[in-house]
């Protein structure tokens, strides 16, 4: 049957990413027009994005505690929790005038999206063997990132008011609900209905190969949400002082180096990942975005050519070795709990961006814009010291390259 080949099932995983997701930056994207609004600081408007990723950990770990991504049929959990956000995100977008109201409605869309970006990465695993997850894990990465930057292209491609933005986003996600629970199935590499391990993700960091996973995909998301979630705020303030005038848009450059260059990013790391080992590609993207961060304040007030240049490979780099972990880890974690270890590497990795998504702003309001993404550089430098060290194990035991 066409439905149930494992390419057009790891497609359509695809699409629930890219449409379940667009919801995750729906408020972010808005934010200019929210604080107009609203009459809310930089510092307040910084927890509708924090928000989110503090109910995503909440969500993450409720998951990981009751192994339900191995308990339970994945596309049906997948499909409810995105229904879920959809809800969340059209309430937040028909009542809310208030951040006090807005906050927990975004809360709670964190929560649920927990059920839809770990979920799909066990449902693409499932579907393609360990030799070819590379690749298959960085299309599902890139629809991942192209999701997330849904709500600035919509926003950014005419005057549409910050409620139509979030319908829209909204409306995305009722449509990634249906696709999961109607098209999407399950495949043969892992199955459900594993027996209860609330215990299993202890169990995993004492092992040294997901531990060193784990501590590459922490150094990584130290940098990753941050950057997506400031480069608009860094690109507007270093226009204002370009040219003198203040700029309320940052155009469309957001939405081309978050999702057209990071899903290019991504399709090279699956590539690179399958191709070279998987240290060496996350290495090599870590090594990347961490001179992006050392350069940044030399382009803060660059032409807008040079600039859009910087964008559009930090846009790559910084998400190429997203997939790449999650591969890694889907290679050495229990094949029970796959689904279990995704989810609360996660969960960790996405509690640490709540730290940048909050520190990077008051930085710059002690140092200025341009020096505020210096404060990610150590992310994906003990990243990439920590892959090294899983390429030197991986090598060491299997006798393959890194």
């Amino acid at each position: 049957m066409f439905l149930v080949r494992p390419g057009v099932q790891r497609a359509l995983v695809a699409l629930v990413q890219v449409l379940g997701m667009a919801v995750w930056f729906s408020a972010s994207a808005v934010v200019p027009a929210l604080r107009e609004s609203w009459g809310i600081s930089a510092t307040a408007s910084v927890w509708l994005t924090a928000s989110v990723q503090l109910g995503f950990v909440a969500g993450a770990v409720t998951s990981t505690a009751l192994n339900l991504a191995d308990r339970v049929r994945a596309h049906l959990l997948m499909a409810v929790s995105a229904a879920l956000a959809a809800a969340c995100t059209a309430v937040f977008a028909f009542a809310v005038d208030s951040l006090a109201a807005a906050v927990p409605l975004r809360f709670l869309t964190g929560v649920f999206l927990a059920g839809v970006y770990p979920v799909g990465m066990k449902l693409t695993a499932s579907w393609v063997r360990p030799e070819r997850r590379g690749m298959a894990f960085g299309v599902m990465i890139g629809a991942l990132t192209l999701g997330s930057a849904l709500p600035h292209l919509i926003g950014g491609l005419g005057e549409l008011p910050w409620r139509g933005v979030m319908f829209a986003a909204a409306g995305c996600a009722v449509a990634s609900a249906l696709v999961a629970a109607l098209l999407v199935r399950e495949g043969p590499q892992f199955g459900h209905g594993a027996p209860p391990y609330p215990r299993y993700a202890l169990t995993m960091f004492g092992q040294r190969g997901p531990r060193l996973v784990n501590l590459g995909y922490f150094g990584h998301m130290w940098e990753l949400y941050a950057l997506w979630t400031w480069l608009p705020s860094f690109l507007i303030a270093g226009t204002a002082e370009r040219t003198g005038r203040p700029d309320a848009t940052a155009g469309l450059l957001p939405f081309v180096a978050i999702g057209v260059a990071g899903v290019a990013g991504c399709l090279a790391g699956g590539w690179a990942a399958d191709r070279f080992g998987r240290s060496r590609a996350a290495t090599t993207a870590l090594v990347v975005s961490g001179a992006c961060c050392l350069v940044s304040p030399l382009f803060f007030t660059a032409p807008p050519a040079a600039t859009a240049v910087l964008g559009v490979v930090w846009g790559a780099a910084v998400i190429a070795d997203s997939g790449v972990f999650s591969t890694s880890l889907s290679e050495v974690a229990d094949k029970r709990y796959v689904g279990t270890a995704l989810t609360a590497q996660t969960a960790i990795g996405f509690a640490l961006t709540v730290v940048t998504i909050q520190l990077v702003p008051v930085v710059a309001d002690l140092t200025g814009w341009r020096w505020a993404f210096w404060l990610l550089v150590p992310g994906p430098l003990a990243g990439a010291l920590a892959m090294r060290s899983f390429g030197r194990i991986t090598r060491a035991g299997s006798g393959q390259a890194p």
